[in-house]
């Protein structure tokens, strides 16, 4: 089956119950996308002809009435034929390319109690250039692959920094956290995602985090500022406990050297000898911001986190064209292995 992009001369093709996103990205295509769960939206699409089906039933992270409109959503959409879409934000095939590429772990740092940060150091002879707020895929057997957010900013790209979080029985950070990893060689594919940064002189920005997700933000707030990008920058952090804060210095420096105008950590399960926010973070923001419609708005973290920022932050006046969103969902063949884990245990 073919699958012709509208608005450009690239096509490729999709195997029977192949996802239009999974086709695309083997044929080495940067379609826009985060989550591939269907549940942020970011990998809509308009179906112009053919037709297509959903294995699973109607993702969450379409309404019915973008359904009727003709969009459909790549991460779970399967052709029935050949199909042609109306694909946004690529603005040049250059720009959707991606490259697979051997990278040795030069060291592996704890940051936490469950977050590892790792450096890559990619072959000399090649070029890797990427966007602030990426990601890259490490491939593992069997074609399995994870996803993780480049925490390093384009311009100092020298190493890859990553964030890993530690996975109960996770494939690939159970070694890492077990093990000596440093130059242990992977391969990776990338970059990857259209959450990205605008460069939209004098327009103020609202980063907001979830766990992890902290890492493309890090990426998107060293570009704007150490290239000189004059913006006004807010960050709202949420984690569960204090000791879940791991780039909290870094955080607090750039408040004090004036990278950020304000840097605030909500803590969802805080112990009561803490004194900062607490709750929900997109909750803070709310409480905290009354005019949203100012910033270009940049949120990374757990699908839940960004639905709810998705459905509240429109209705407080923020522009949905404005709101920038990376879900962090686990692989599907995590979930499965935690699913039989548990099944296993009960």
């Amino acid at each position: 089956m073919r699958v012709s992009l509208s608005t450009s001369n690239l096509s490729f093709s999709a195997a029977p119950g192949q996802s239009l996103l999974d086709a695309a990205l083997g044929a080495s295509l940067n379609l826009p996308h985060s989550c591939k769960g269907g549940n942020c939206g970011s990998c809509r699409a308009r179906l112009l002809e053919g037709e297509i089906y959903y294995p699973n039933g109607t993702p969450l992270g379409i309404s019915p009435a973008e359904a009727a409109d003709g969009y459909v959503l790549l991460c779970q959409a399967r052709a029935r034929g050949d199909v042609r879409i109306e694909t946004f934000d690529i603005t040049t095939p250059e720009q959707a390319l991606i490259k697979r590429l051997p990278a040795r772990i030069e060291r592996a740092v704890p940051l936490s109690h469950d977050v590892m940060g790792i450096f890559l150091r990619l072959p000399a002879a090649e070029s890797f250039r990427f966007e602030a707020g990426q990601y890259i895929d490490v491939m593992l057997s069997g074609g399995r692959r994870r996803s993780f957010s480049i925490a390093s900013p384009p311009h100092d790209s020298r190493l890859l920094e990553l964030h890993v979080r530690r996975v109960d029985g996770g494939e690939f950070s159970a070694p890492l956290f077990d093990g000596d990893r440093q130059g242990a060689l992977l391969t990776i594919e990338g970059p990857l995602g259209q959450f990205v940064y605008r460069d939209r002189p004098g327009v103020p920005m609202l980063l907001i985090g979830g766990g992890t997700g902290i890492a493309p933000l890090l990426s998107i707030l060293r570009h704007a500022v150490e290239t000189g990008r004059r913006r006004d920058l807010t960050v709202y952090w949420g984690v569960r406990s204090e000791r879940d804060l791991y780039a909290r210095a870094a955080l607090e420096r750039a408040t004090l050297e004036g990278a950020a105008s304000s840097y605030v950590p909500v803590l969802s399960e805080a112990a009561p000898s803490w004194a900062g926010r607490r709750g929900f973070v997109h909750e803070a923001v709310l409480e905290d911001l009354a005019d949203l419609g100012q910033y270009d708005v940049y949120t990374a973290g757990p699908p839940a986190m960004i639905a709810a920022i998705r459905h509240e932050f429109a209705r407080r006046g923020a522009d949905p064209a404005r709101l920038y969103f990376d879900s962090f969902d686990s692989a599907p063949d995590a979930l499965d292995r935690q699913r039989t884990r548990a099944v296993t245990k009960s």
